[in-house]
């Protein structure tokens, strides 16, 4: 016969006046931690008392109920309320809710302490920053939250923060797949597509340190510490409508600006309007840099000026400056520190003698008329103007009686001796000459972008990666060459065997690289054979393996061998940390010479120039010089007047099918076929009626018809 199961009866609760309750002895808790006394007692002043207290009657020497009750759990709000009642904000009196449990019950007192204090669950932290989200959607600030639960405005911030990270991020860390100090990282920016993005990225990574994310986060945004950014000042730049990403969480010297072009455009500006006012002085020329190289002045002969005379009045000062400046010496020569008024009283006397020593330099007129001045910023985002150089083609030609016009107005075809206020000052910032208005730079063919190079290799690992995995001999070429140089070579290894394929993560890649051709069928042929490899141990891993026929034990070789496969470009790090020169040449030999024993061709592979993925990134001098190679001379000639952004995209149009690749594509040593200008003339469709422009009616002025005048509406 089954017995039947003893229903539970719950303690009754009860208002039970404060004075008539006592703290029990038997409470468990002995240290304290957590909340402050005074801060759970303002807490309960603020919103009442949330959670009733568990006593149990206190019994005489009889075994009667004396009337008084004990608080075996709930200690820290009965010390809370004990506190309201001494600073007269509750009667002693006051009602306060209890659970009272059995005198005679057969669990232990102590057990009551415990039970409570021990399956208490703390929040978790998601739960908190969704509550602090919600009353500041309610209209409370963060002081006003902070205030309410007792910590710190910039506590509040953090979890606010914290709650604006991408849901899709949220859900992981609240599913154990991220740490807290992960999650934190992310909060550097509020772009979620982009959080998502770089936890894709490292998600499989053996990296997935907090620091690591926030580079990767911010590795297109500019250091607030950046000189460029100190020259220009934060807050000028967000006035310019910049962004600034911070770190709540770690210092992070100012933050990161995330628009490095509108700095950039700043800075220009601001080196601009300097050199402007320079040029006025009357100089040749004027190079302005934001970091000029090291020897730039190298060839050049420095003119030899003069200091700007001292006033009577700034000698003066000068000479009260140094006696006062000796007068503390003596007096704190013997101290062992200095106090501070004094350290800082010798620091501004000496401020205030260089300022009076760097004077500004006075120069011939006739010098600075062929001479020039260089533009600069140091590290600390400070100007540096260093005039008074003359290049070696400006100097003055020497005659034989030392009084020709020539040494002294200077050399032929300049106008050196022309008034300051008419010449015009040559002004080159950068590695240009400021021109008027100029969209592109000329005709000159600069080297690609460093940043385009590497998403272009970006695309050429991964269809390396596929060549391999379609061909096993190669695959097993590769590995064997690998294996011969741990052999034979200079390199040692640890362990029974170390012949491994370390898979290589593209950080860096261009947007559509994943959707790529070669990125699909990779991915595709991964599934494939994950599909099929056993999830078992080890030993199941083996038996399957052996099992295999011959081709498919080459095929998934070759598909883990081109795992390796790293043909990305990368910058060059002088310090040591990462690829050298010689490791990274050595890397992109080896690319080629996967790419021609493999027959990789990029166009086959299904890589097309587009707007987005180079003609957009490059100059107009690049988009011709393409079109040129791809499509012919005529199919240039037909886009050449045409604006960047437009130019872009009919070379795109132009380029679609002719199998032109760009330079970090192509095989090293093969030249791009140029197309013939006759077969670019027959087949290529002429420009939409809105880009041709005025090309028929140039076309009929050359030919010598006459262009009838339009007539007057």
């Amino acid at each position: 016969m089954a017995t039947a199961k003893q229903k539970i009866t719950l303690n009754a609760s009860r208002d039970i006046p404060f004075n008539k309750l006592v703290l029990s002895q038997a409470n468990v808790r002995r240290i304290k931690n957590g909340q402050s006394i005074e801060d759970l007692a303002a807490s309960i002043a603020r919103r009442g008392l949330l959670q009733s207290l568990n006593v149990r009657p206190v019994l005489d020497v009889e075994g009667n109920e004396t009337g008084m009750f004990e608080v075996p759990a709930g200690g820290r709000r009965y010390r809370a309320l004990e506190l309201l009642v001494k600073q007269k904000r509750m009667a002693k009196t006051e009602a306060v809710p209890c659970v009272v449990s059995d005198a005679n019950s057969a669990v232990p007192i102590e057990e009551d302490s415990l039970a409570e204090n021990f399956q208490r669950e703390d929040l978790h932290p998601l739960d908190m920053f969704r509550a602090f989200q919600t009353l500041h959607d309610q209209d409370a600030t963060h002081e006003e939250i902070a205030a309410r639960f007792f910590v710190s405005a910039t506590f509040v911030q953090q979890r606010l923060r914290l709650a604006k990270v991408s849901p899709k991020l949220l859900e992981v860390y609240e599913q154990d797949g991220m740490r807290l100090d992960q999650l934190m990282a992310f909060t550097v920016t509020d772009d979620h597509a982009r959080q998502e993005q770089v936890w894709e990225t490292l998600q499989n990574s053996w990296s997935r340190e907090p620091h690591q994310i926030r580079r990767m986060l911010t590795e297109t945004s500019v250091r607030a510490n950046d000189r460029r950014a100190l020259f220009v000042g934060v807050d000028a730049y967000v006035a310019a409508g910049g962004i600034v990403l911070r770190d709540l969480f770690e210092a992070d010297n100012g933050g990161w600006l995330q628009d490095p072009a509108l700095l950039d455009r700043l800075v220009g500006e601001k080196l601009r309007a300097t050199a402007d006012v320079i040029a006025a002085e009357g100089w040749k020329w004027i190079v302005v840099d934001v970091d000029l190289p090291y020897g730039h002045a190298q060839g050049l002969r420095s003119l030899a000026g003069s200091f700007v005379d001292l006033t009577d009045e700034e000698r003066a000062s000068r000479e009260a400056l140094r006696n006062e400046y000796d007068d503390l010496e003596a007096q704190y020569g013997e101290a062992d520190e200095l106090p501070d008024e004094v350290d800082r009283r010798l620091g501004a006397i000496e401020e205030a003698l260089e300022q009076l020593e760097n004077r500004p330099m006075i120069y011939e007129p006739a010098e600075i008329a062929r001479a020039g001045v260089f533009v600069s910023i140091d590290r600390c985002g400070d100007l540096i103007v260093d005039r008074g150089y003359v290049r070696p083609e400006d100097e003055a030609p020497e005659t034989d009686d030392g009084y020709g016009s020539q040494a002294e107005g200077g050399t032929e075809g300049d106008d050196d001796g022309a008034d300051p206020a008419v010449r015009r000052t040559s002004i080159t910032i950068g590695a240009q000459p400021s021109g008027p208005d100029d969209e592109d730079e000329g005709d000159a063919i600069k080297p690609l972008p460093e940043r385009l190079v590497i998403d272009l290799t970006a695309h050429r690992t991964l269809a390396l990666r596929n060549a391999v995995a379609s061909n096993p001999h190669v695959a097993m070429t590769a590995l064997l060459h690998r294996l011969v140089l741990d052999t034979f070579g200079q390199r040692c290894s640890i362990g029974c065997v170390e012949a491994s394929v370390r898979h290589v993560h593209l950080t860096a890649q261009d947007a559509d690289v994943k959707d790529s051709p070669s990125a699909k069928a990779v991915a595709e042929r991964h599934e494939a054979w994950k599909t099929d490899i056993p999830s078992g141990n080890d030993e199941a891993l083996w038996t399957w393996l052996d099992g295999l026929d011959e081709a498919s034990r080459l095929a998934l070789l070759a598909h883990c061998v081109s795992f390796g496969i790293n043909a990305l470009y990368e910058r060059i790090n002088p310090y040591g940390a990462g690829v050298s020169q010689q490791g990274l040449e050595q890397r992109l030999r080896e690319a080629d010479r996967l790419a021609r024993v493999t027959g990789l061709d990029m166009f086959d592979a299904g890589w097309r120039p587009t707007v987005a993925n180079y003609l957009g990134r490059v100059t107009k001098s690049r988009i011709l010089e393409a079109v040129r190679e791809g499509a012919g001379e005529r199919a240039a000639q037909l886009i050449d007047h045409l604006k960047k952004g437009e130019m872009a995209k009919e070379a795109e149009r132009l380029l679609a099918d002719s199998g032109w690749l760009p330079e970090p594509l192509r095989l090293a040593g093969d030249e791009q076929p140029v197309a013939e200008p006759g077969d670019a003339d027959g087949g290529i469709p002429a420009l939409p009626a809105f880009l041709a422009g005025d090309e028929e009616d140039t076309s009929a002025a050359e030919a010598g018809e006459p262009v009838q005048p339009i007539a007057a509406e």
